[in-house]
């Protein structure tokens, strides 16, 4: 029988701190540390247009923080884009938490099964308002949101279109930008 030690965040900052994971890339998830999938270039592009994008649509409204931390009750995972509360100096000593946090996306690839499930569970039971997985195999976005337990109440597909967040419905995104399958 496999017995497995879960960590608290306050465990995780330790371990940190005493470099223990200064050469691998992980984040904390339900209690576990887990490591992240590397990032093909797309990936990081793709993420990083959409954060340049968001800056510009919610400067002086909201930070736009680009694969940072988001601290949870146990877990610390490490999400593409979090789109987070102002003012930015207040997470000079701490990151994020869930009463910060307006709406996460993730890009996801050779991630996708971890996103769709267990990070889903997680951000939903973290009461993440919204939650948007893109879908670079499918070239579809995923968008959960309404969270209610460890689950979301309404699930969406999009692969065309404009859509707007929940928290800043006046700010519209091209999906197919989103995708990159267009410029």
């Amino acid at each position: 029988m496999k017995t497995t030690i879960k960590w608290s965040v306050a465990d995780y900052h330790r371990i940190i701190e005493a470099g223990i994971l200064a050469d691998r890339r992980v984040e904390l998830l339900d209690g576990e540390v887990v490591a992240l999938s590397p990032e093909a270039p797309e990936h990081y592009f793709l993420s990083d247009e959409t954060s340049d994008e968001l800056k510009q649509h919610l400067h002086g409204r909201a930070v736009v923080r680009l694969d940072g931390p988001v601290t949870l009750a146990n877990s610390e995972p490490e999400p593409d884009i979090a789109v987070v509360r102002l003012p930015k100096a207040q997470y000079r000593d701490r990151h994020p938490g869930f009463e910060d946090i307006y709406w996460i996306i993730e890009y996801s690839s050779s991630s996708l099964s971890k996103d769709l499930d267990e990070k889903r569970r997680l951000y939903a039971a973290s009461g993440i308002r919204e939650y948007w997985v893109v879908n670079l195999k499918a070239r579809h976005l995923k968008v959960f949101q309404d969270p209610l337990a460890d689950t979301y109440q309404v699930e969406r597909t999009h692969s065309t279109g404009a859509i707007a967040p929940l928290a800043f419905p006046d700010v519209s995104l091209s999906v197919e930008r989103l995708l990159g399958t267009s410029e």
